[in-house]
């Protein structure tokens, strides 16, 4: 196709469920793109000689590449091409934030929109899943070493996925009784479905990835035991950041207060979403309000419709501007019928006779000077508090590292918040124990814990292939 035609191509939508619909449902939102529309995409791309695309894609997928089959009408030979740097190409097609990474470099966005690259990922993975043609790869001679990963979610998936295409025999520990970490007990079904995650977990498996499940390590077994006891020659720490994060507030210990950990984790993990099918304990509630403007929070809002409340309520303390939340979960939430206070801030939480919720004082706020994060800072209105009417309260600021599997580690560094500390390839200070995701960074995003995951393979790796010293032992550079 000559360029002026490229050129002239706009931006393909995907279609999805009208919002009066979906909020009765708990099926997925966007329906994806027909395979007319992923070929008219596809024939956007420039083919841009120095790809800076790739150059904000934390695992790298070589997006000119795919796109390039992509035109050519060659969809199972894109998904292959996606496979060979990104292990969950359809998780990540549906969840990155790829208006912030890849499609930020493009250079089609620089005079109008970017490519779609996320919707062709997207489409790609389908494509082949839906098809049954998913190809394993040829498995390489094995090296004799043996890793271990511990957690299941994009940081451990990834992880694994790279070593078990490098040689290595790898082990995967998860606490839970179904893999998938964040992408199954934090992502609601309506952004991301589970089978989704077990047809990419599933892939793992078939190419060697042993895993385990109900397996809390720090408590059933710990990290010294794997590697002197068990003949683990590495480990990798992936478990996140699950910790709920409170407000430390008056009236947080009342009944329908919840953290959005356990409001996400019944409604997804434990099935509430199947309402009369599931004997999940979860408390719906007429009005709910919402704590925060993080994408968990528009997931606790839009699953709060979902579960048959009246109003949800997004009470958030700056304005729309400064929302963490990705533009998309955003405009979803409102076209769904979220309603948000926005330069509000929650004083107390206000219970009846009997210890439940019945409302939430909150406080006005005004934007003053940026902080560290760039964002204008707070600043209370006094005398500005008014109570808003609610029966469940979700509590969405974030999450912070369980010290359960760091607390046996008395060798592993942490920084004062009790994430572990690591180099830019997740070295900690224990040799031959490596860490990443969001128990290093703290809460970050799917994609940017999958790159984690992939650069510390690929030290492993390296590492596991060295020749030991004449002490027996290998170079282990952490300086942090």
């Amino acid at each position: 196709m000559e360029m002026k035609e490229r050129l002239k191509i706009p931006r393909q939508k995907m279609s999805g469920q009208d919002p009066k619909e979906r909020i009765h449902n708990f099926q997925e939102v966007p329906t994806g793109l027909t395979e007319e529309q992923a070929i008219l995409e596809a024939n956007r791309c420039l083919q841009c000689k120095h790809q800076p695309c790739i150059k904000g894609c934390p695992v790298k997928v070589k997006i000119p590449e795919f796109i390039s089959l992509m035109a050519q009408g060659k969809f199972m030979e894109a998904a292959w091409k996606i496979k060979e740097t990104n292990s969950l190409p359809a998780v990540c097609g549906r969840v990155c934030p790829q208006e912030i990474q890849c499609e930020v470099e493009c250079v089609r966005g620089k005079t109008g929109e970017p490519v779609a690259i996320g919707y062709l990922e997207r489409f790609a993975a389908d494509y082949e899943r839906n098809q049954g043609k998913i190809v394993i790869p040829e498995k390489v001679p094995t090296t004799g070493k043996k890793v271990a990963v511990v957690g299941s979610g994009p940081s451990g998936l990834t992880a694994a996925g790279d070593l078990i295409k490098l040689g290595h025999e790898v082990v995967i520990f998860e606490a839970l009784h179904k893999p998938g970490g964040v992408l199954v007990y934090g992502i609601p079904e309506f952004r991301l479905p589970k089978e989704i995650v077990f047809a990419e977990v599933d892939y793992l498996k078939k190419q060697g990835v042993e895993l385990k499940l109900n397996k809390v390590i720090g408590q059933a077994r710990t990290i010294d035991e794997f590697m002197t006891e068990d003949g683990f020659d590495a480990v990798f720490i992936g478990v996140g950041a699950g910790l709920p994060i409170f407000m430390k507030i008056p009236g947080e210990n009342l009944i329908g207060v919840y953290s959005a950990n356990e409001y996400l984790t019944r409604a997804n993990l434990m099935k509430a979403y199947l309402k009369d099918k599931a004997d999940t304990p979860i408390i719906k509630g007429r009005n709910v309000t919402v704590i925060g403007g993080g994408n968990v929070a528009m997931d606790s809002l839009r699953t709060a419709l979902r579960l048959g409340a009246d109003n949800a309520y997004c009470v958030y303390r700056r304005t729309r501007t400064e929302m963490p939340a990705r533009n998309e979960e955003i405009e979803h939430a409102e076209q769904e019928g979220v309603k948000f206070n926005f330069l509000r801030n929650p004083v107390r939480i206000i219970g009846d006779d009997n210890g439940w919720v019945k409302g939430m004082e909150v406080m006005k706020m005004k934007l003053g000077e940026p902080d560290s994060s760039c964002r204008r800072r707070p600043v209370p209105i006094p005398g500005s508090e008014y109570i808003i009417e609610t029966d469940v309260v979700i509590v969405a600021i974030g999450a912070g590292p369980n010290p359960l599997l760091t607390s046996t580690m008395k060798d592993l560094k942490l920084n004062r918040w009790g994430y572990i500390v690591a180099d830019e390839v997740g070295r900690t200070s224990k040799p031959g124990v490596w860490a990443g995701g969001d128990i290093v960074t703290g809460a970050a995003t799917v994609i940017l814990a999958a790159g984690a995951g992939k650069k510390a393979a690929q030290s492993i790796h390296e590492w596991l292939m060295q020749e030991p010293g004449k002490d027996g032992e290998r170079e282990w550079p952490f300086d942090l």
